[in-house]
Parts: structure tokens; sequence; C-alpha cells
């Protein structure tokens, strides 16, 4: 730590508690407590229940959080392979070429998801490539929002790499694949690892954009908690919104082991 003296850390602490609670934990704090509530009328919840996380868990709900699963998994994988392909390519361009290259990924996280989301669905709903009404427009939309976080994170990575890993094995005649497969990739993995973790997680909330693009069959559990809120019942509303909180995280919680391992051999 910077702060070395024992005033100066317990200070440090009290600021950030001060800053943290009230920004970061009250908010969600107050989501997990009313999805335990049957009245909130006052300054504090009152009449405890379950119920609600029976219908977070069951039907349309359930079905949602399957599909903002696979809709997530698809869509960080997609971003990854496409990211980390152009993270590679990119770092063989000259300067001028990686900064349009940079510009060009990072072009749909400069503007509003919801013009991404609009986009989308103008160019692909006309033939010949007619995705409106299906699963897969959605999951193209949200890989085109997360694929320049990929990107960004492979290309980070990349600039810190020692050369002489590749440049000795050249030496000793390996391919340029092989170097690729067998020296690049493994040293990448805890760069790519990582950039998954936060590919799904921005995946599992995303609504924006979702929201102009999903069909009545594919609809994922952003959008169901919007629903439930529109509709007035905010508090099925919170148990659903802690079930996608508590999905992301346990996912995230198993693509840091993973990141962890690799970054130990």
């Amino acid at each position: 730590m910077l702060v070395h003296s024992r005033t100066g850390k317990w200070a440090t602490w009290a600021v950030f508690f001060l800053l943290f609670v009230p920004l970061f934990a009250v908010p969600l704090l107050v989501i997990v407590a009313a999805s335990f509530t049957t009245n909130w009328s006052g300054a504090f919840p009152s009449g405890l229940t379950t119920e609600h996380y029976k219908a977070a868990t069951s039907g349309d709900s359930l079905q949602a959080l399957t599909t903002s699963l696979i809709t997530a998994v698809s869509a960080s994988l997609l971003a990854l392979a496409v990211g980390a392909w152009a993270a590679l390519a990119a770092a063989s361009l000259r300067r001028r070429g990686r900064r349009l290259l940079d510009g060009l990924f990072m072009l749909p996280v400069a503007v509003p998801s919801v013009v991404v989301g609009l986009a989308v669905l103008v160019a692909f709903s006309k033939p010949p490539m007619l995705l409106n009404g299906t699963r897969w427009i959605v999951i193209l939309a949200h890989t085109i929002l997360v694929t320049a976080f990929a990107y960004q994170s492979v290309s980070a990575a990349i600039v810190r790499l020692d050369p002489m890993y590749e440049q000795a094995a050249a030496s000793l005649g390996a391919r340029p694949s092989y170097v690729l497969w067998r020296i690049r990739l493994p040293l990448l993995l805890p760069a790519l690892t990582a950039a998954a973790g936060l590919c799904f997680a921005l995946s599992m909330g995303e609504l924006s954009a979702t929201m102009m693009l999903y069909p009545p069959d594919w609809t994922p559990l952003p959008v169901q908690i919007f629903a439930a809120t529109d509709r007035g019942s905010l508090f099925t509303g919170a148990a659903v919104a802690v079930v996608l909180m508590g999905t992301t995280l346990l996912v995230l919680l198993g693509v840091a082991r993973i990141r962890t391992r690799a970054s130990y051999r």
C-alpha cells in the first residue's frame, strides 16, 4: 500500500467505506432486502417471504435465465475468438493500421447500445441475412457490444508479452503456427479468461439493445426484470435481479479460478 502509517491506513479505509457503502453496497442490499419482503411502506421492509424466489426460479423466469446463459456464453466465445484474432493481427500492423483497427472495434461502445441494436435490426431484417425474429440477432448484437472489451484486454496483454520466447522458438525452426498455438496463446491465457469473464458479465446485464431485438421465444433475464417491474411487481423483479447477480457472480468466480490456475502454470 502507498500509505504506511497506521493513522493513514485507518483514514484510507474510512474514506473507502464512506464512499463504497452508500454508492455500491446500499443499493445492492436494498435489492436483496426487497426480494424477501411483502411490503415496504416505511423506512424498512416488513413481511418476510421467500415466495418471490419461487417465481424467480421457475416458469418464464427460469426459461429467461437459461436464455441469458446461452446468449452470454455464445456471445462471449464469439467475441473472444474475434477480439483475440483481431488483437493478434493488429500487433503486426504499423501504428496507423493499429489505430484504425482500434477505432473500428471501439465504435460499438462509443455510441449508445440502443443505436447498435437499431443498426443490427435494420441490417439484418431483409434477405439475404434475415435474422430478425430469431435468437441469432440477439446473440449477434451482444457479440458486437462485448467484442471491444475482448479486443482491448488481449491487445493490452500482447504489449506486455516478452518477445524472447517467440524469438527463441523461431530461431529453433518453429513455424509461425506452432509459435502461435504453443507459445503466444498459452502466455495469453490469463488475459483470455479475464476477457471471457468480462464479456460474459456485460452480456448477462445487457438490456437496451436487447429490448429492440428479442423475439417472444427468446427473452433474456434483464428483459424479464424490466417486464416485472413495469407491471408493478417490484419485489418479484428484485428476486429475479438477485438471481441474475448470483448466477453472474458464480460464473465469474469460476472463471477467476481458471485464470488463477492458468497464471501459475
